[in-house]
């Protein structure tokens, strides 16, 4: 017995006759053809790099859950930015770690502050590099969270506001370009540009961190920035994961209140909202490849279970082809030297 296959006749492969006119593996062909029909570009100047802030002087002390991350004294975050304006970095984002901390996280808000005094080494040196503060307490109060308690625990939304404002003049006066507001208080974006005004900062801009997860993948970054909270967590004012709605929302309302520039955080999580926001605002898309990110791709590449090389370029222009034209990442110092060396 003998089993006749039913085959079909290259003739009749979608109608195209003895060969395929449509042939997508033409532009793929070679390294140089692929690079002129590349759509997403990566560029250096996009790039922000996060910088953790500590007392001392000569200070450079290792993160352990991030590699290649460090805690930088002032002096020594101030070369740091140096050297990524030298490979064309676009921005440094700075966080503290102040040698004091209170219910009130009042040494964010102070002329002497740990990332004041950092911000005003970075512009002696006349960089062309962009420097933004994150306008946050949880890293100043005592308890980790992002503002003043109320007696039953919870944060005070309009007493924050307070001291959110306080600290953003505090860093524009010390030189920030941009305050990024992180504590998702209703109102932060508003309160914030009403004093920059008052005292004058009317070109100091406003990054707001408008969709912003209560998240698994920040960990790392709570070691980093001494930040996690003492008690409870942080999912009563930042937002539910599962909502997309509400992150649209979120950007209303902060464009409304003055924003300049729109950030989702985390960014691999979000990559919906970010190409929800690209379609729907015109103002610049911001996204944080956050520290949990940052940390899987870095430990695995350790590890030889990743390229990283290859894995991180991946994962921050699938951020940029999402829609966003602002990346801040912690790999932003070795992106900007492989893009380079692509060139």
């Amino acid at each position: 017995m003998t089993l006749e296959l039913e085959t079909t006749p290259s003739s009749d492969v979608a109608g195209r006759g003895d060969s395929l006119t449509i042939r997508p593996r033409r532009l793929r062909r070679t390294p140089a053809l692929r690079a002129l029909v590349r759509e997403t570009r990566l560029h250096p100047s996009m790039l922000v790099a996060p910088l953790f802030v500590r007392p001392g002087s000569g200070v450079r002390e290792p993160i352990a859950s991030m590699p290649g991350q460090a805690r930088l004294s002032p002096d020594v975050a101030a070369e740091e930015a140096a050297r990524l304006a030298e490979l064309g970095v676009g921005g440094v984002l700075l966080f503290g770690l102040p040698e004091s901390k209170d219910a009130l996280g009042s040494d964010a808000s102070t002329e002497d502050g740990i990332v004041q005094d950092a911000f005003r080494r970075i512009r002696a040196l006349e960089l062309p590099i962009v420097a933004i503060a994150d306008t946050c307490l949880c890293e100043y109060t005592d308890h980790g969270h992002c503002g003043p308690l109320a007696p039953d625990g919870t944060v005070e939304n309009d007493a924050t506001l307070a001291r959110l404002a306080d600290t953003a003049v505090s860093q524009a006066r010390a030189g920030a370009d941009i305050v990024a507001p992180s504590a998702m208080m209703d109102g932060q974006v508003g309160a914030i540009r009403a004093a920059l005004d008052a005292e004058a900062f009317t070109q100091t801009a406003i990054m707001a961190y408008a969709s912003k997860h209560a998240s698994a993948f920040y960990g790392p970054f709570r070691e980093a920035a001494d930040s996690a909270p003492a008690f409870g967590d942080r999912r009563g004012y930042q937002m539910d994961p599962a909502n997309g709605r509400e992150a649209l929302r979120e950007m209303d309302l902060d464009l409304a209140e003055g924003a300049d520039i729109l950030l989702v955080k985390p960014a691999l999580p979000g990559l919906d909202l970010i190409a929800a926001a690209r379609a729907r605002f015109d103002v610049p898309i911001a996204a944080y490849q956050v520290s949990g990110e940052f940390a899987m791709i870095a430990a695995a590449a350790e590890r030889g279970w990743l390229d990283g090389r290859r894995a991180m370029t991946e994962a921050v222009t699938a951020i940029v082809r999402a829609g966003a034209g602002i990346v801040i990442t912690y790999a932003a110092a070795d992106l900007a030297t492989w893009i380079r060396e692509e060139l």
